[in-house]
């Protein structure tokens, strides 16, 4: 093999590598159905959740479950923005609801909710996403209103931190 084939040969090993190193991270898995991850000047945390993306999984949510694992949770989804409330009636543990708008940014967070509670835990108008995690986690984390959720449910063109 001569000098120019060994050249044009190297030349194609740097090329197929550069193209592959500069592939999205995405590409390797960061944005996964089963996770959700939020970040703010805080931090970062991650965590693996059941999504409730119809009406019959939003409505059961979480409830009659006695126990749910520290970096798990639930992500409700909704197909379009709207007036958004949560109750506890059948709900066994304390929750923190995290209510987010269409581009995943958080816009309130309801912290502690009580078991069995009949009140309405309101999430405001033009929320999409509810992420529920165990109560008093978000304020051990310091997760806080305006944090950014990445997660592939967030039409990515108008996400606040795309996948």
């Amino acid at each position: 093999m001569g000098n120019g084939s060994q050249a044009a040969i190297r030349t194609l090993i740097a090329c197929v590598l550069l193209v592959f190193l500069a592939a999205p991270v995405s590409a390797g898995g960061v944005c996964k159905a089963d996770q959700v991850t939020l970040r703010g000047d805080w931090g970062q945390a991650r965590f693996t959740v059941e999504l409730a993306d119809d009406a019959p999984s939003r409505a059961k949510g979480l409830m009659n479950r006695d126990r749910l694992a520290r970096s798990a949770g639930m992500l409700f989804v909704y197909p379009a923005p709207k007036r958004v409330g949560f109750w506890m009636k059948d709900t066994l543990i304390p929750l923190d609801m995290i209510f987010m708008d269409e581009s995943g940014t958080v816009r309130r967070i309801h912290h502690n909710a009580q078991p069995h509670d009949l009140r309405p835990k309101m999430g405001g108008d033009a929320i999409q996403y509810v992420l529920e995690i165990n109560g008093g986690l978000a304020r051990q984390m310091g997760i806080l209103e305006g944090s950014e959720m990445r997660h592939p449910s967030v039409a990515q063109d108008r996400a606040a931190w795309p996948c």
